[in-house]
């Protein structure tokens, strides 16, 4: 893996994996940094009925400036260690992005 890239980005075949915590019930949604081998992210929606995993795709859309189909929470759905899969984009990108 290339130094530029953190340890919590996996590039696929077709896609890239982003492993995520998330403390949801945050004052605002914003990245705090890396913890436990994960980026960090604090969304400011409680963890009901769905919410704060719909905060994180609008994050992740709007930072990434990607597409809603882009994006898929694919583990971790009810818990706070989540992987997200990004396609039509790179590693470097994302990092990048995330990063910035």
């Amino acid at each position: 893996m290339s130094k530029d890239i953190p340890e919590w980005l996996t590039e696929n075949k077709d896609s890239v994996s982003i492993l995520i915590l998330v403390q949801p019930k945050a004052s605002k949604t914003e990245i705090v940094g890396e913890h436990d081998k994960r980026l960090k992210i604090r969304l400011k929606a409680p963890p009901v009925d769905g919410a704060a995993n719909k905060e994180l795709i609008a994050f992740l859309k709007k930072r990434l400036k990607l597409q809603r189909r882009d994006i898929e929470i694919t583990t971790g759905k009810n818990g706070r260690r989540k992987t997200v899969k990004i396609t039509t984009a790179d590693a470097s990108l994302i990092s990048q992005r995330l990063l910035k």
